[in-house]
């Protein structure tokens, strides 16, 4: 029996686009997700499209996020791992996903590049790169290294020949150092075949209205770090195109987690699902779409 997936190549692709055609004007949000359920729920939100948090993947693994590490490989969830949750999501829901891709899982340009290949075929319409090494030595890649894995990145973007947008992420701010090296590099992945530069730590207006001034490309800003004061509205003022949430929500449902638990456990009483979503109404939500 011969299986065609012309359809489904061409739902994907047409997906893609349209997630390409969401960063050319205008300024979107696009909520980050950890797993099916997470993302169908922001897909009937009314969302254009969904990002993963490779933090949210981890935490739901019982794993840590990729940060500073004695040991960098410890307990860190591998590429597979994390392509395989894409795969998931992305072939569940039927708005565009972007994958939090770290930093290429790996330093070597080809590296990188292998897994921008991974993510194309996992079903992703877009994915990140960071410069952010995990080593407390040496916190981002050399500017020039850094620039070469964006260039291999687009190099596979264009080999595979679907859309998908490629965001150059400079992890700067978060290590302490400056602004306008924030605008440097950024810019240099932007030179280097980047669709889209990423800066988180930029949470204010002077920050943020520098960076889209200063900026070649559009501009993605992270919220939810802090509560922050900020709106979207604010930040479509500035100038900017495009703003995620990082691990926000998952950290935010983590929180009523561990106080339901901790209710259980020293009161022995019930009080947290009194807020809780009906079992019928999610039923209705994650019911099966042919």
């Amino acid at each position: 029996m011969t299986i065609d997936n012309s359809s489904n190549s061409s739902n994907s692709r047409t997906r893609a686009q349209r997630f390409v055609e969401l960063h050319r004007e205008g300024c979107f949000l696009l909520p980050n997700a950890w797993d099916v359920g997470s993302a169908r729920i922001l897909e009937s939100a009314g969302f254009p499209a969904v990002a993963t948090t490779s933090a949210g993947v981890a935490f739901s693994l019982g794993r840590p996020d990729h940060d500073f590490f004695a040991d960098e490989a410890a307990g860190r969830v591998d590429r597979e791992t994390m392509l395989r949750r894409v795969r998931e999501i992305a072939d569940e829901i039927t708005v565009p996903l972007s994958a939090d891709l770290e930093e290429g899982y790996g330093e070597a340009p080809e590296t990188v590049a292998d897994t921008i290949s991974m993510a194309l075929a996992a079903g992703a319409a877009g994915g990140n790169i960071e410069d952010f090494t995990g080593d407390r030595t040496r916190p981002l890649y050399d500017p020039a290294l850094a620039a070469d894995r964006i260039r291999a990145a687009r190099a596979a973007v264009d080999t595979g020949g679907d859309p998908f947008v490629l965001v150059g992420r400079t992890d700067v701010l978060l290590v302490g150092g400056s602004l306008d090296e924030a605008v440097r590099r950024a810019n240099a992945y932007l030179a280097a075949g980047a669709d889209c530069a990423f800066v988180p730590g930029a949470a204010d207006a002077t920050t943020i209205g520098t960076l889209v001034r200063e900026l070649d490309g559009p501009l993605n800003v992270v919220m939810g770090l802090t509560g922050g004061t900020l709106s979207l509205d604010d930040l479509r003022a500035l100038g900017v195109r495009r703003v995620t949430v990082g691990g926000s929500i998952v950290r935010a449902m983590y929180r009523h987690l561990l106080s339901a638990a901790r209710e259980l456990a020293d009161r022995g009483t019930f009080s947290y699902a009194d807020d809780q979503i009906p079992q019928a109404d999610l039923n209705r939500l994650f019911q099966h779409r042919s």
